[in-house]
């Protein structure tokens, strides 16, 4: 059993931090949960090395099957599973802040899943959830690839800000990136770090990613980080990799192409700050829900 208990509020933990090492973990999951596990597993343990404070594993990092149905099969009880027991285990081993991307749970609606994404401390406590509030629902070019996520997902309904040592951090995933309004709602919460676990498809990708990344950093002065799936999967899905980190100018700390690798950067909050206040955008806002 993993006792998990949501965290949302603008509230910093202990002492804020002038700089932290944070890393996007970039994988190619297959149909198999075990051999993802022990790809994560792997990555999550190249970043520990790297002194990385904060790592950020992909959507669907357990799962992506040969159909959607797959993950129903391997969704799990909020609080406890195999694949929650790896998270904790893995943020309590290495003593670290592990998001672990995107996990199937089991909602009210047996036909349907929630897709969340899990916060855990350097104790192995999960400290947040996010559940997907946009849901990819979509026809690209002329309808020969179509993605219909509503099926057998149930979109959360709630926006969450998750209080580290390091700043409050906006969890979004994947489709939300194009929803600028769901970003703007959390600098009510003072949000320093934005986080996209994603599993973005090869053609919107080459078109799409990095060019919305950037925009949600600079319009909200924050600092991006977007591990992406980057390959061919078992569903014959191409995702487009291109992980990054983004600094709150928009300009890219970190990035790599295709495969499963990690980029690491250090971001300088000190900097971030300067910026706010030099260059006060976010006070200027005349256009308020």
């Amino acid at each position: 059993m993993i006792v998990c208990t949501n965290l949302t509020s603008n509230r910093i933990l202990g002492v804020m931090v002038n700089k932290v090492k944070v890393a996007a973990l970039q994988m190619v999951s297959t149909a198999d949960v075990e051999e993802n596990l022990a790809s994560a597993g792997d990555l999550i343990r190249q970043a520990a090395e790297q002194q990385t404070q904060l790592a950020v594993l992909p959507e669907f990092f357990p799962i992506i099957g040969r159909n959607d149905q797959a993950k129903l099969r391997h969704q799990e009880r909020y609080g406890a599973g195999p694949i929650q027991e790896f998270l904790a285990n893995n943020a309590r081993r290495y003593g670290i802040w592990l998001m672990g991307g995107t996990i199937p749970l089991s909602t009210h609606d047996q036909g349907r899943i929630s897709n969340s994404c899990l916060l855990y401390n350097p104790d192995g406590v999960c400290t947040a959830r996010y559940d997907k509030l946009h849901l990819f629902d979509v026809r690209i070019g002329d309808g020969k690839e179509s993605y219909q996520e509503s099926k057998t997902l149930l979109a959360g309904d709630q926006v969450v800000v998750a209080a580290t040592p390091f700043g409050n951090v906006g969890m979004s995933i994947c489709y939300d990136l194009r929803f600028p309004e769901l970003y703007r709602r959390m600098l009510a919460q003072e949000v320093v770090i934005l986080t996209v676990p994603s599993a973005f498809t090869e053609t919107t990708g080459r078109k799409h990613w990095e060019l919305l990344l950037r925009a949600r950093a600079v319009e909200n002065l924050c600092f991006v980080i977007a591990p992406n799936q980057g390959g061919q999967h078992s569903d014959q899905r191409r995702t487009w990799g291109h992980s990054m980190i983004i600094d709150p100018w928009g300009e890219v700390l970190g990035a790599l192409e295709f495969g499963a690798s990690l980029v690491c950067a250090e971001l300088d909050l000190n900097r971030q700050s300067e910026l706010r206040t030099s260059f006060p955008a976010l006070q200027h806002t005349r256009l308020l829900q």
